[in-house]
């Protein structure tokens, strides 16, 4: 089965705690633990697919518009509270192994070392034929 790990960043704490404010050694140790993520679950067979996203200033929203071009618009919306970080893709056994592979993921250290425990939403891909609907 294949689920998307999607890491939730709150959007007050991107605009005074971005990682790039964090100090030199907590920057590297972050992005440690996440080349040895990337390693463990690419060994074992189960990473698809993982991608961080450019922050929440480069974000727009897209909206058809019925014989118009579309309407593009910043993002993100003013009331958001959280926005999207990053993603990964696995292909598991069970539920419960995409739960703990996020969990791996979401205590990625931050400022002196202690994990973010940041929140990852895990979702079930369904089949490109949508059968399970």
């Amino acid at each position: 089965m294949k689920y998307i790990l999607m890491m939730q960043f709150a959007l007050s704490e991107w605009r005074t705690e971005m990682i790039t404010k964090w100090p030199s050694e907590d920057i590297r140790a972050h992005m440690e633990h996440l080349r040895l993520f990337r390693e463990e679950f690419n060994d074992t067979g189960e990473m698809v697919v993982t991608h961080g996203l450019a922050g929440p200033d480069d974000a727009r929203f897209v909206r058809a518009r019925q014989g118009a071009a579309p309407e593009v618009t910043d993002g993100p919306f003013p009331e958001t509270k959280e926005f999207l970080a990053g993603y990964v893709i696995v292909d598991v056994e069970t539920p419960e192994r995409a739960y703990y592979i996020a969990s791996r993921w979401s205590e990625g250290p931050g400022p002196g070392g202690k994990p973010l425990n940041l929140p990852v939403e895990v979702r079930r891909l369904m089949s490109p034929s949508g059968e399970e609907m």
